[in-house]
């Protein structure tokens, strides 16, 4: 892989891997937990080969473990228009009562006013577009049809059909706030035996919320990664939390993220300079030349080839770095993507912001 310039800014292609399909997780490890764990140190490039539980080790007393609380919605279902046409709709935001946003796939698309028959004997009518979404009012309340109704939303790099066992195992044990269409996977791997062992040595727990979209998936599809628009994701980071991550730091401990969608929420409650409670909307981009203001340390799962989430994590490790764990990864047949195996990481020395 040949090095970015210095004259020049990173593409699309800069985070380009190869990836065998065989190293794809098409469904998780037997037991919550039982996953690999690569260490990745940011600042050298060391790496160590451990199994998840060893996390404990890597964790210190006066830690701060922040998570994302967002609980996934079974947000796909299939209907049939009133022609017998087929139509797949995946939400992507619940709106007030009976509305809601979704992907849609339908052999001649919708259009306003057209009603889709649902299981359950429910209808949704297309009430019109907003961007690249179909905006849709259901005859009852969204939430407690699609929690009956709706399947698991399994990424579209897992194939097969989502099976009983993923309403559990594709949902963090911590899951507390419904609204989530893809799961914050680095959570996956946390059981609650995990979770009391690292409280029981001293590590701090706090929770934040960002409810994932669908967008998540969505490629960049500009070479020129300042052509990439992010989509939008709602998140909360409570006033609980910013008070536990400055304590946090007059302990001398360090803010552990379980993943990027941490990273995304606090960094966006930082983005004035300074960390402050935040509810709202987040279009946050972090790619290389970012400097990180708030998380010292990231726990996360391995990511698509030139996705932005590669990028994140490129701009905390650095990319050469980051991109040489992930040629180790797959030498080792490590697990990729949301039911693989997990990395720990640490910062390179130009990841924090000199501000």
């Amino acid at each position: 892989m040949p090095a970015v310039s210095i004259d020049r800014p990173a593409t699309r292609a800069d985070f380009h891997f190869d990836l065998p399909p065989a190293l794809i997780a098409q469904a998780p490890s037997a037991v919550r937990g039982e996953s690999r764990l690569l260490a990745l140190e940011g600042a050298s490039g060391a790496l160590s080969d451990l199994m998840f539980p060893a996390l404990a080790g890597l964790l210190r007393p006066g830690d701060l473990l922040v998570r994302n609380n967002t609980r996934v919605l079974p947000a796909r279902v299939h209907g049939r228009k009133a022609t017998g046409g087929a139509v797949e709709i995946l939400v992507e935001r619940l709106l007030a009562g009976g509305r809601f946003t979704a992907q849609v796939r339908a052999s001649k698309g919708t259009r306003p006013g057209q009603q889709i028959d649902l299981p359950g004997g429910a209808v949704a009518t297309v009430m019109g577009r907003v961007e690249d979404l179909v905006e849709f009012e259901l005859d009852r309340p969204a939430l407690g049809y699609f929690e009956a109704h709706g399947e698991m939303p399994l990424p579209p790099y897992i194939d097969r059909a989502a099976a009983a066992m993923d309403r559990e195992r594709y949902q963090t044990v911590y899951a507390r706030e419904t609204g989530a269409v893809a799961a914050p996977t680095a959570g996956l791997h946390f059981g609650t035996a995990l979770l009391e062992r690292l409280v029981a040595q001293g590590v701090a727990v706090a929770d934040v919320t960002l409810h994932v979209g669908a967008g998540t998936f969505q490629p960049v599809r500009s070479l020129d990664l300042e052509g990439h628009r992010m989509h939008a994701e709602w998140l909360s980071v409570p006033a609980s939390t910013v008070e536990a991550i400055d304590a946090t730091r007059r302990r001398g401990g360090r803010v552990v993220a379980v993943g990027t969608t941490v990273v995304r929420s606090l960094e966006t409650a930082a983005a004035s300079g300074r960390l402050a409670p935040f509810e709202g909307e987040t279009r946050i981009f972090i790619r290389p030349g970012y400097r990180f203001r708030v998380v010292d340390a990231l726990v996360t799962n391995f990511h698509l080839p030139e996705s932005t989430l590669l990028m994140l994590v490129s701009a905390f490790a650095g990319r050469e770095t980051v991109l040489a764990a992930y040629a180790h990864a797959v030498r080792q047949g490590y697990r990729f993507f949301s039911y693989g195996d997990a990395m720990f990481i640490t910062p390179s020395a130009d990841a924090r912001n000199a501000e």
